[in-house]
């Protein structure tokens, strides 16, 4: 996208190869997309942050003749002024703070109390206010769609999930996304893939499920934490349902209801849904390390999830010898 080239710190993030790996799996390539490092953040989530934070003010204050953020910052100044609002398990609250710092706006950030303390004060170090609930995900996102609703118009939520009625702003996060893709595809030659992806409410796999139905022969399974696998019970069930989830290291997964914007892209074209332990992505986390990739656990559930997708019946076409499976790492060590 045209957008995140005029972003600072711009660059396409490298694909690491795991030689070892694709030998174990019995594939041909096995590599990790490395968003440890994006945008001046130390995961993925700035790409949709950015570009939906920008589309939506683009929309309230009129759309700039170029898209910079300097230009959208002319827009914005001399009006009356608007306030970023989100909630968050960490990195996308983040985003949305830094783009709010940007424009020159103020950002207020919901957090559910399970997410670590570190995560929350590096919220709090993007100048951000940071309102810690005592509650999980899905009840801090509602308190966040309840805090604007209730507003006078000076509060704009940009939220990475949807629900019936909110679907523009998520939709356009997840388009943000289709950056990791496009640069994944130009890396890889055009050879398809079998992608990876770790989820939460499931809006970078809906990205993913996206990029595979406008390139035939990409393929994609999610990774989720045993604590909160809703998209893969969404799957079993053929149907979205919510979960009451538990404690997890795997804080930015950590969701217990699927987005209603990607669930039905996501029924209609993941190959499957696996859930991993705490324990499996430490231990995968450490791997990475030992090739120099810095991972959280959330980015590391992807290399945990191998053994699972070796393992499960029926993965025999996703695991072929001339297959390239391209594992996302989504963030950082937390």
């Amino acid at each position: 996208m045209s957008f995140h080239r005029h972003l600072p710190s711009y660059a396409v993030t490298p694909l690491h190869d795991l030689p070892s790996v694709a030998a174990d799996l019995g594939v041909a390539r096995v590599a990790v997309k490395d968003e440890s490092s994006r945008l001046g953040l130390p995961a993925f989530k700035m790409l949709g942050a950015s570009w939906a934070a920008y589309r939506a003010l683009a929309a309230r204050f009129g759309e700039p003749e170029e898209p910079t953020l300097q230009a959208l910052r002319a827009r914005i100044e001399g009006n009356a002024p608007v306030t970023l609002v989100t909630a968050t398990d960490g990195n996308h609250g983040r985003a949305v703070a830094r783009m709010a710092s940007y424009l020159g706006l103020d950002a207020i950030v919901l957090i559910p109390d399970v997410v670590s303390e570190a995560a929350i004060q590096a919220i709090r170090d993007e100048d951000a206010d940071v309102r810690v609930l005592a509650d999980d995900y899905d009840a801090t996102v509602q308190a966040a769609a309840d805090l604007c609703e209730d507003a006078t118009g000076d509060l704009l939520l940009v939220q990475d999930t949807s629900w019936p009625g909110y679907e523009t702003v998520p939709q356009w996060i997840v388009d943000g996304y289709a950056t990791l893709f496009e640069e994944a595809l130009a890396q890889l030659g055009g050879t398809s893939a079998l992608l990876v992806v770790p989820a939460g409410v499931g809006s970078l796999a809906h990205a993913a499920a996206l990029h595979c139905q406008r390139n035939p022969g990409w393929r994609v399974v999610t990774v989720e934490p045993e604590a909160a696998p809703c998209i893969a019970a969404s799957l079993a069930a053929g149907r979205s349902v919510t979960l009451r989830t538990s404690t997890t290291t795997m804080a930015g997964l950590n969701c217990g209801t699927p987005s209603s914007l990607a669930f039905p892209d996501l029924l209609a074209t993941l190959d499957g849904g696996i859930w991993v332990t705490d324990a499996e992505a430490a231990k995968a986390s450490a791997r990475l390390a030992e090739a120099g990739i810095d991972s959280g656990s959330c980015g590391a559930a992807s290399l945990a999830a191998l053994p699972h997708l070796k393992n499960a019946e029926g993965t025999e076409h996703l695991l072929t010898p001339d297959r390239t499976v391209v594992l996302l790492n989504t963030e950082a060590t937390r």
